[in-house]
């Protein structure tokens, strides 16, 4: 018995200076760690959803995004506006080639400028322009929703994250109170052993028990600083080796929001929920996207007006009165400019007769996308009532776990404070003790488990009743 103890007591020794040596090289590879003694600020749960939504790079992809949909809009708006353009060219011909002011064949080098103008407009397009246009308004309106879910996404995540990191470190003092207890046990029960009134192997029962505290805590300073780092990551600090986080969360539904019914939840859910905001939106979009493609059955109405003049740099040949040829020099430019303007504009109208059924095919196209966005609202509408009615559920089973296991911390507590009564008089061998003491740190650690677990899942439900961890400005 004496030998398999001391195995025991050796394997735990063995495997703690693993655990630790591992530890040590996790916290150097990340700047050695967050450590505790360097810190400079402690972040409330506000400051870091706050930092989040204003650096997250995801979020600032979104936010491009919006600025894209906005661009989008002024192209639409374009579309109404007639488009202008100019043309200027300078030639030179050599050999026999036609004098532009003469009409006369030549051999001769010339020279000769053009300069013209041509405008165009739609005056009807089956009304493609109008409905782009209002399109193109939808979508932004669909990139902004998509840019707060992502923010509402995110400032979850960072709850989450947040709680997650208190819920270790107290988990760690827990720990570390034990390992201070069981420390001040092995220095009374080296005592005790010198004395002859415990047997040794008590005591070898207790190097192992610290053994495995110390294993403990290693367990969670990694869980810590792992957590530590997920949060500092959707925060996008660059600096993290100073970073943690200071206990400002209340374990109390403060905004009563569990009096509330679950289809009362729901109802305030889908006037506020974005994930629905969003589906009615690219829902309107679809509708847009078939009146724009059936748009395209209709005859096209567009004006146009052009104007166009030109000169040349080459001399003239003339008949004199008596029909003789006789050569005079170019007259000046802007005089051939102006003699030689025009003026030309219409109307042109095209009507789509057979277009190998292209037209008609986009219009289906589109309806499918139509139907899919009618299906995907409907879905989107049956997911939030599911998730209300089982956000609700989780909550009310978070709370009773708690306060259940608040219950059984103080049995626990008593249960302890009864076997430690008889330990210290040696009513109780230590293997007895330390499994109350065992059953005690697992109660401890179960409150501590359900109680963030318990206010995560309360933000959950004040979300969806429209109540925000920070409200969410727009910029």
């Amino acid at each position: 018995m004496l030998n398999l103890r001391s195995h025991l007591l050796c394997f735990h020794s063995k495997y703690m200076k693993i655990n630790k040596y591992n530890s040590l090289l996790f916290a150097a590879l990340f700047g050695l760690g967050f450590s505790g003694h360097a810190q400079s600020k402690q972040w409330t749960l506000e400051e870091c959803v706050r930092y989040a939504l204003d650096n997250n790079i995801t979020i600032k992809l979104s936010e491009l995004d919006v600025k894209n949909a906005d661009i989008d809009k002024k192209d639409a708006f374009g579309k109404y506006l007639p488009s202008v353009s100019g043309s200027a060219s300078h030639s030179w011909n050599i050999g026999l080639n036609q004098d532009v002011t003469t009409g006369l064949l030549r051999n001769q080098t010339t020279q000769y400028s053009s300069v013209g103008l041509n405008a165009g407009v739609d005056i009807y397009k089956g009304l493609q322009n109008q409905n782009t246009y209002r399109r193109t308004k939808l979508s932004i309106i669909a990139s902004q929703y998509q840019l707060l879910k992502m923010q509402e996404d995110i400032s979850l995540n960072v709850a989450n994250a947040f709680l997650q990191i208190l819920s270790y470190k107290e988990e760690l003092k827990v720990k570390k109170e034990q390992l201070t207890i069981d420390e001040k046990r092995l220095a009374r029960s080296e005592e005790m052993v010198s004395a002859g009134t415990i047997p040794r192997g008590d005591l070898y029962d207790l190097k192992a028990t610290i053994a495995t505290d110390q294993q403990g805590i290693t367990v969670s300073e990694n869980n810590l600083l792992i957590s530590k780092l997920s949060l500092a990551q959707l925060l996008q600090l660059k600096e993290f080796a100073d970073f943690d986080v200071i206990d400002d969360t209340n374990a109390k539904d403060e905004n009563n929001i569990m009096a509330q019914s679950p289809i009362d939840i729901y109802n305030k859910a889908k006037e506020t929920r974005t994930e629905l905001k969003l589906a009615q939106t690219n829902l309107e979009i679809a509708q847009k996207n078939v009146a724009i493609a059936r748009g395209a059955y209709q005859p096209r109405l567009s004006g146009f007006y052009g104007f166009n003049t030109r000169a040349s740099y080459s001399d003239q040949v003339k008949l004199d009165a008596n029909n003789q040829p006789y050569t005079v020099g170019p007259a000046p430019v802007f005089q051939q400019f102006s003699d030689n303007k025009g003026h030309n504009f219409g109307l042109d109208l095209q009507i789509p007769i057979f277009n190998g059924f292209s037209v008609r095919n986009n219009v289906e196209r589109n309806k499918v996308s139509l139907e899919k966005s009618k299906i995907d609202l409907e879905q989107k509408s049956l997911d939030l009532q599911r998730n209300v009615y089982t956000a609700f559920t989780n909550a009310k089973g978070a709370l009773n776990t708690y306060e259940s296991s608040t219950v059984t911390l103080e049995a626990r507590q008593q249960a302890y404070n009864y076997a430690k009564e008889k330990y210290d008089v040696g009513l109780m061998n230590s293997f007895d003790f330390t499994q109350a003491q065992t059953l005690l740190t697992n109660a401890q650690s179960d409150v501590i488990r359900t109680k963030y677990d318990y206010i995560f899942k309360i933000k959950i439900l004040e979300f969806y009743f429209g109540i925000p961890i920070v409200p969410i400005i727009k910029k």
